[in-house]
């Protein structure tokens, strides 16, 4: 079953579901291909389907010459294994490849029993191999040209300064060895668990779909299969080490003899290994905050609700702090509040873009104040922050450039007028204002005094009576 959608005159982009019924012991496929042309930029994410599972995708490009006419192809093959028998449905998708849509309405496949590889009785008895004497076939390895590598962007870092890690395998376009990625998921969940380092904030970029990005590299074109790609920041100066990594593919043997007839091509594996990296990172240079500050390229955008104020009526002010760097670790601004001004702890909203191999974002702070002085005010004499640029090497500080102007009464005293005097001063007004002296309650003592030694000779009595 094939979905074309025409893009020129002599190039078509294909969609090909597999048969509508296999065996179980048997695979199931779907392709999208390209004719005359190839793949420039695309998003073919291939579906799940119900009752089988993935086990990967293999890519396959041709050229052919005829009565002296050029005709090209490549495609991208998803195979799917069956996990039981039955009638199972593939629903519609659709998927994107240079810059056009291919829609595909689906199917329903059917997975009977094992299929047992037998002759079919009606079909030519005679095989030629074995009229020609040849009763086996004879299998080649094609040396392939691909490679699997973990490349970062930076050799070198300071502590919290980021750097960007991928985990790649590349296929060159010469390469003509028959590749084919085998059980990834499984094999990426044990290969991360050796990449991450402990000693590191990762930001990961979430890679769910592995497709090809034509790549350079020493002047030839490359299919680089990104795997993983995060950026880290370390938290200390331990050095980071990226081990070996080996990953398995299914590398296909050929037949030295290939034919119509029999089986042109030999599953066997093949595991490929990146080369170990090291990354150093360095201290931070001296400075008060030097275990504080963030690290990064940043800048500020402030707004602030208004710039003609009164004393007692609060307004809002936004230190937003936007740039590459670990956003999630940007702590709040320093205050330097001389109690002019009332601060109330900020609101904190934070957005992180993760692409292009950068991680970049903004990091906002709302203040809500209230202006206690009347006076003139320059937003930067109460409000900075101070970070670290890498690029430059040096400490820089984010300061405000905006400015206010307060009007109104004073609020020196209002704490004092504002606190609740108690029963106390409500009683000023009709108290006796004549002076007495203590005397006047010795009668009071006598009698406490009275009552303490009744107290000592009644315990007393009790005691010798006993």
């Amino acid at each position: 079953m094939v979905f074309t959608a025409f893009v020129a005159k002599a190039q078509t982009i294909q969609i090909i579901l597999g048969p509508d019924e296999v065996g179980e012991n048997q695979s199931w496929t779907i392709s999208v291909s390209i004719q005359n042309d190839r793949f420039k930029s695309h998003d073919y994410v291939f579906p799940d389907i119900p009752g089988f599972r993935k086990r990967g995708t293999s890519s396959q490009s041709q050229t052919n010459i005829i009565n002296g006419q050029i005709s090209s192809s490549q495609s991208v093959t998803m195979t799917y294994l069956p996990t039981k028998q039955g009638t199972f449905t593939v629903q519609a998708f659709k998927m994107t490849a240079n810059g056009q849509t291919i829609f595909s309405p689906g199917k329903k496949v059917k997975v009977g029993p094992p299929v047992q590889n037998q002759r079919d009785p009606f079909a030519n008895p005679y095989d030629p191999n074995d009229f020609f004497g040849r009763n086996s076939t004879e299998f080649v390895d094609i040396k392939d040209d691909a490679f699997l590598a973990i490349t970062t962007s930076k050799s070198e870092v300071y502590v919290g300064e980021g750097f960007t890690t991928s985990l790649s395998f590349f296929v060159a376009d010469k390469n003509r060895a028959p590749l084919q990625f085998y059980d990834l998921a499984k094999q990426l969940t044990n290969i991360l668990k050796k990449i991450k380092p402990a000693n590191c904030w990762e930001e990961n970029f979430d890679i769910e779909n592995v497709q090809a990005q034509s790549v350079m590299i020493n002047g030839e074109y490359y299919d680089q299969y990104k795997l993983y790609e995060a950026t880290f920041y370390p938290l200390n100066t331990k050095p980071i080490e990226f081990p070996s990594i080996g990953l398995q593919l299914i590398k296909f043997k050929v037949a030295k003899n290939p034919s119509f007839f029999g089986q042109n091509r030999k599953e066997d594996f093949k595991t490929f290994y990146s080369k170990p990296k090291t990354i150093k990172v360095k201290e931070l240079p001296p400075h008060p905050l030097r275990d504080k500050v963030a690290v990064g390229d940043y800048r500020l955008d402030e707004k602030i609700s208004s710039t003609a104020l009164q004393t007692s009526q609060s307004f809002t002010y936004d230190f937003n702090i936007y740039g590459e760097g670990n956003i999630s670790a940007i702590e709040k601004p320093q205050l330097m509040n001389d109690g002019s001004f009332e601060f109330y702890d900020p609101e904190v909203r934070q957005d992180i873009n993760r692409q292009n191999g950068r991680v970049t974002g903004t990091k906002s702070f709302r203040y809500f104040i209230i202006p206690k002085e009347p006076g003139d005010y320059r937003m930067r004499d109460l409000v900075q922050w101070v970070y670290f640029n890498p690029s430059l090497k040096r400490y820089d500080t984010l300061i405000a450039r905006s400015a206010v102007v307060v009007s109104g009464e004073s609020m020196k005293n209002e704490a004092i007028e504002s606190t609740d005097t108690g029963s106390l001063y409500d009683k000023i007004a009709s108290a006796d204002n004549n002076l007495r002296t203590s005397s006047d309650n010795r009668w009071v003592s006598l009698l406490l005094g009275g009552c303490v030694l009744a107290m000592l000779g009644g315990s007393a009595y009790l005691v010798f009576k006993k």
